[in-house]
């Protein structure tokens, strides 16, 4: 999902969107200011703040990182007298500051208010940290010693080179490594179907023999489709091929200002072709699918209008990470306030989109320690090149959202209107979830700061059908790029959903490794027989037009 900030008092003019306004912690300053404006709480922990001062300058070891704080993890911070002192005072502040937002929270304000005051003392905790500077940080100051100077120079550069060139944030990963088509998205395939809006790819079959059944797969729109295709080992197309699936994936177009109009119906209609596409070449009378992510909530509009007109085409479908009722705790909440909508709509109406570097920020101060500062640590204080990682660098490669299904979504997000029948209406057919009967395979993620596990879990629970609910380890995106055979992944399986997720997990049982396997178990048993794998792709209604990945993904339309 993608929101865009709060306004000042005065709201700022939205002209032609050469000069206008991106996402950063101020956003959500407004409710952080809520928290400051009692003086109780303000001063109760004043006096809580003042004693542990007291007893650091005593020489107290009662306040101490945690342990898998990586920040603190130089010797120096709990040898030198100095930084010892220094760390524990940061330490002591950014719990003040947490127990103002808890008690806020605690007095019954608002959700989303205390959701944007959460979001803003997160950041302005990560901040403040002393790491976040040269001589608050010993390591690097070891780094400037070790190298003679060197460090500082490269981390100038760096510096320099952000500002100029990535919007000010330190970059995440060097963007020279990895190149789509050579060391990503290489699962072997072809498009079969292509549109203005959609590429169809279809992956060729490593089994001899393949299931009758199609299986449609429907990225998220708000990124490239590679997150479900990266290097061999860690695709999870490549994995549904070897289970013998006929896999057709999605490829969405990055949008531009000329496809400001693209809107639900847009692209809810194009997961229906691609199911329409692939029943023509593999013959089978319907599909099962799985959407992830933004594409399960279009995706569940699909199967909305299905249901209204009786079209049984979609046999199953499984999601990921995909949340449809949002009116529970997320932090993503902070972004949902009635004046940070309207500026949100603003910008996307005066660019046609909202821009993919827009979008990203969102997400990225969300994690302000794991996303800002650790990278401004180890590129501009300690002088390090950005890392290569595959994730990474499909996180840097953003699409741009159009500005009519950007202000669709924001009214999902804050008016619930997915989980109130008739609230939206897709291709013609006002939207009740509970229309919808296939059997559903929800997974969830433990960790997720975008999509909290319990709102997933209510995902299972708001459709009629048979719904299995799988819960894994990890956060959000680490969840879904899950290959078999890691030993530190694990999830839980417990059946159909009661009404209490909590309860759930309590009796659930927990499993070693990845629900990758699980889940192509679920959809091969709604598969059909197995038939021999085809000798080539497509058909002669739909041929092929170019090998994977397509051009589609390729495509680096700016904003």
């Amino acid at each position: 999902m993608s929101a865009a900030g709060t306004v000042p008092e005065a709201e700022p003019v939205v002209d032609g969107g050469e000069d206008l306004p991106e996402v950063t912690p101020v956003v959500a300053a407004g409710g952080l200011a809520r928290v400051l404006a009692s003086p109780r709480a303000v001063a109760a922990e004043a006096l809580h703040l003042g004693k542990d001062l007291v007893d650091i300058t005593r020489g107290t070891d009662r306040i101490a990182p945690a342990p898998r704080d990586r920040r603190f993890a130089d010797p120096a911070w709990e040898h030198n007298p100095a930084y010892k002192r220094l760390g524990q005072g940061y330490l002591a502040w950014a719990a003040s500051v947490d127990r103002l937002v808890e008690r806020y929270e605690a007095s019954g304000s608002d959700p989303r208010t205390v959701e944007r005051a959460r979001f803003a003392a997160n950041a302005l905790v990560s901040a403040a940290a002393p790491t976040n500077t040269l001589l608050g940080n010993p390591a690097a100051l070891k780094k400037v010693v070790e190298t003679g100077g060197a460090s500082v120079v490269r981390g100038t550069k760096a510096l320099l080179n952000d500002l100029v060139h990535n919007g000010g944030l330190p970059a995440q990963t060097d963007r020279s490594a990895f190149a789509v088509g050579r060391d990503l998205g290489v699962t072997k395939g072809a498009v079969v179907y292509r549109d203005e809006v959609i590429e169809l790819i279809q992956y060729e079959p490593t089994t001899d023999t393949v299931r009758e059944r199609p299986l449609v797969v429907v990225p998220p729109m708000i990124n490239r489709f590679y997150m479900l295709d990266l290097r061999p080992g860690r695709s999870f197309v490549e994995h549904a091929v070897a289970q013998g699936l006929q896999v057709f994936l999605i490829s969405w177009r990055n949008p531009g200002r000329e496809h400001a109009h693209w809107d639900l119906d847009t692209y809810a209609e194009r997961i229906r072709r691609a199911t329409a596409v692939a029943r023509q070449i593999t013959g089978a009378p319907d599909v099962n699918t799985v959407g992830f992510c933004a594409g399960g909530i279009v995706l569940t509009t699909l199967l909305n209008h299905l249901a209204a007109v009786e079209d049984t085409s979609v046999h199953s479908a499984a999601f990921g990470v995909t949340l449809l009722d949002f009116s529970g705790p997320a932090p993503i909440n902070a972004f949902s306030g009635k004046r940070m909508v309207s500026l949100a709509k603003r910008v996307s109406r005066a660019r046609g989109v909202i821009p993919a570097r827009t979008m990203g920020s969102v997400f990225t101060w969300m994690r302000p320690d794991d996303l800002v500062f650790g990278y401004l640590v180890n590129q501009w204080l300690m002088g390090e090149a950005p890392p290569a990682f595959d994730i990474l660098e499909w996180n840097a490669d953003g699409t741009n959202l159009p500005a009519a299904l950007h202000e669709q979504f924001l009214r999902i997000f804050q008016e619930h209107t997915l989980v109130r029948p008739g609230g939206e209406t897709v291709l013609g057919t006002p939207v009740d979830l509970g229309r919808i009967t296939v059997p559903t395979y929800v997974t969830g993620a433990v960790n997720d700061h975008i999509t909290p596990w319990t709102g997933c879990y209510r995902t299972a629970r708001l459709m009629s059908g048979p719904s299995e609910f799988v819960l894994s380890s990890s956060g959000h995106i680490q969840s879904l790029v899950n290959p078999p055979g890691n030993p530190k992944m694990s999830y839980w399986t417990g059946g159909e959903p009661g009404a209490d997720p909590e309860d759930w997990r309590a009796a659930a049982e927990k499993h070693t490794g990845s629900w990758w396997g699980h889940w192509a178990d679920w959809t091969i048993a709604r598969s059909g027989d197995e038939v021999p794998a085809p000798e080539s792709l497509g058909s002669e209604n739909h041929p092929v037009l170019e090998a994977a990945p397509g051009s589609y993904v390729l495509d680096r339309t700016p904003a």
